[in-house]
């Protein structure tokens, strides 16, 4: 493959540090994709966050996994701008999806407009425009994944039974039901007796009689902590709930719900979402958790491949010193000389066109 050339003056410039016009350092560049730069800044953002997620996922091993996890971390960022260039390239668009999600995210918060959501950010240390930019690259991303990649994974039936006999046992799995309450709180000055919360779960029980659906009941009625998640309490094995509750529930099948009843709290009306029974489900159960399960074991090597034939397509330059690991020794490097090859400057300009070099 004829290799990139590119002046000797321009070794300097990728070698060192960027100066502003009072010998502040402004950037280091320790990365180049097409037209685009990777800084040590970033790659410090990158970090620090590869540790947070991981402290959140366990403090305990932390610092061990990120070891690991750290060396990949150039590797991750090179990926994101490959997929994000790619989107270029296909035409995806995420601005409508990030005005959505943004709107989405204000209306959870309770704030009235946008330029509240952006000061919110502001006051937590967060460049608002950095957080929307890192939202529309991952939405091009998902996208350019789902289609590029994930659209063209087959998952047969085959597939699906090799993953079920050998992952049997990690399916074996007590009896346990998923409830969903409707609470009605009792004000003990208001309500001594309890006959007023007692009459509003009578006609909450009539609402969910008539057809209504439980979820958006509760959302609109329930006074418990579960409300806006529809009353959703989760899953619960035989012995964990009150001995009264739990012979109520268990018995019940699935998607019907109780009468009124009396507890510490108030009066709560529970309905069994879900009745699952001990052992190992048979296969037509659990298959769409199987069917997601084999399509990310297929997905990580399909787009590690996809991502490799990119990289083969792409400019990329890297500060040495620094290793991406996902690196292909097809890729098109620089030759740093005195002068420019022709033919490396039209194929340059056929390919990307940088405006950088």
């Amino acid at each position: 493959m004829k290799k990139l050339v590119l002046p000797s003056l321009l070794i300097a410039a990728l070698a060192l540090p960027m100066f502003a016009g009072d010998d502040t350092v402004v950037e280091e560049i320790i990365a180049r994709v097409n037209n685009q730069i990777i800084t040590r800044a970033d790659l410090r953002r990158e970090s620090e966050q590869v540790l947070d997620q991981l402290k959140q996922q366990d403090p305990a091993t932390a610092d061990q996994k990120y070891v690991q996890r750290q060396k990949d971390v150039l590797r991750d960022l090179i990926d994101q701008q490959l997929l994000v260039d790619k989107g270029a390239d296909l035409g995806i668009s995420a601005d409508a999806e990030v005005i959505k999600r943004l709107d989405d995210m204000r209306k959870q918060m309770g704030l009235p407009d946008m330029d509240a959501l952006e000061k919110a950010a502001q006051e937590q240390g967060i460049s608002f425009e950095d957080f929307k930019q890192n939202m529309k690259n991952q939405i091009i991303t998902q996208h350019v994944i789902s289609q590029e990649v994930g659209g063209h994974i087959q998952i047969t039936k085959e597939d699906e039974q090799k993953y079920y006999e050998a992952h049997k046992t990690e399916m074996d799995r007590p009896e346990q039901v998923r409830l969903s309450e409707i609470l009605v709180p009792v004000d003990p000055k208001d309500d001594p007796d309890a006959t007023k919360a007692e009459k509003k779960a009578d006609a909450i029980e009539a609402e969910l009689k008539s057809g209504k659906k439980f979820d958006e009941v509760a959302k609109a009625e329930s006074g418990g902590p579960t409300k806006d998640q529809g009353g959703d309490l989760g899953y619960f094995k035989r012995g964990v709930l009150a001995q009264q509750l739990e012979a109520t529930v268990f018995p019940m099948k699935e998607g019907t719900f109780s009468d009124p009843i009396r507890t510490k709290q108030g009066w709560v009306i529970i309905k069994v979402t879900e009745h699952q029974q001990p052992g190992i489900p048979p296969l037509a159960t659990v298959e769409p958790r199987i069917q997601e399960a084999v399509y990310m074991e297929k997905l990580e090597p399909a787009l590690r491949t996809y991502l490799t034939k990119l990289r083969e397509e792409a400019y990329i330059d890297i500060k040495p010193g620094y290793v991406d690991t996902a690196a292909s020794p097809n890729e098109t490097k620089p030759i740093y000389t005195t002068t420019v090859d022709t033919h490396a400057k039209a194929k340059l300009k056929k390919k990307k066109k940088l405006g950088i070099f």
